[in-house]
């Protein structure tokens, strides 16, 4: 063998051992590479789904902690493209607001969505005999997982977990309230709900009926504080809409602490993901939460 192939074998040989490094590397749960800014970093957390790890964003403060952990849970789609699109979440203006507040957070992308992958766990079942009970349970079990191996990590507090949603993954939250979880002291709701905007159409629910029966559902055994935050400009789920799912979660025993708040931009629903956003929902947050670490 000539010099040269030597080389060349070398090479190949270096360049398969580091594409098993990694591989392996993409396999075990934990943390990915270096902190940047805000220590923020990626993370592989287990699923419900075996062998489906979430790609997850980790931010913390400075310190050795341990640190009450947020748990921000993203929206989804019923569109398999949409939700094959998706980008690991991180919540970026979110989640250093609470890292200031001496949170860690972590941004889990639940199965079936992106990077992630695996099977889409969350599927509601169309608008006719739409089952969005079940569909916010499924929700649920992804983020108790989140919340089971992040509280098992050393800079991680057991209790005062505060669970934080959007559209789906607000949804998901309130589920998750109705299991009354260990460890989680609050949740906070932001345009939660399923089945929104059918064929793109504002303010069309499929099954409102339906929706407004599972907030019952949910409120009749959840026991924990909830805060639940929407604009009078949502068009997934408009005002009225909204406040029959926090009276009918309240009126079976629920807590809430409802906000419909002003008009946001040229769409409401968007509130939790702006970034100017920050300056109408973080006073209502930081009231909210007084108390509960």
């Amino acid at each position: 063998m000539t010099r040269q192939s030597v080389k060349i074998l070398t090479y190949v040989l270096f360049a398969l051992a580091v594409g098993i490094a990694s591989l392996h590397a993409q396999s075990v749960p934990g943390p990915q590479g270096p902190e940047s800014e805000y220590r923020r970093q990626l993370w592989l957390i287990p699923s419900t789904e075996r062998n489906v790890l979430m790609r997850s964003t980790v931010f913390r403060p400075a310190g050795a902690g341990p640190f009450p952990l947020v748990v921000i849970n993203h929206g989804s789609s019923q569109r398999l493209e949409q939700r094959a699109d998706q980008s690991v979440p991180a919540f970026e203006t979110m989640a250093r607001w609470f890292v200031a507040r001496g949170y860690a957070v972590v941004v889990p992308q639940r199965p079936g969505h992106g990077e992630t992958g695996g099977s889409y766990l969350e599927d509601q079942n169309g608008c006719d005999e739409a089952d969005f009970h079940g569909s916010g349970l499924r929700t649920a079990d992804s983020i108790a997982a989140a919340i089971d191996y992040m509280t098992g990590q050393p800079f991680v507090r057991k209790t005062g977990v505060v669970v934080v949603g959007v559209s789906a993954g607000g949804w998901g939250a309130l589920a998750l309230a109705s299991r009354n979880p260990r460890g989680v002291a609050a949740v906070i709701n932001f345009a939660g709900g399923r089945g929104g905007r059918v064929n793109g159409q504002a303010g069309n629910n499929c099954a409102p009926n339906r929706l407004v029966e599972a907030a019952r559902a949910f409120g009749s055994s959840a026991r924990i504080p909830s805060l639940w935050i929407y604009t009078e400009n949502d068009s997934y789920f408009a005002p009225a809409l909204s406040k029959r799912m926090a009276d009918a979660y309240r009126g079976a025993g629920g807590r809430v602490d409802y906000q419909l708040v002003l008009p946001f931009g040229d769409e409401g629903h968007r509130l939790m993901q702006a970034s100017d956003g920050v300056a109408v929902w973080g006073p209502i947050v930081e009231r909210f939460l007084a108390g509960k670490r």
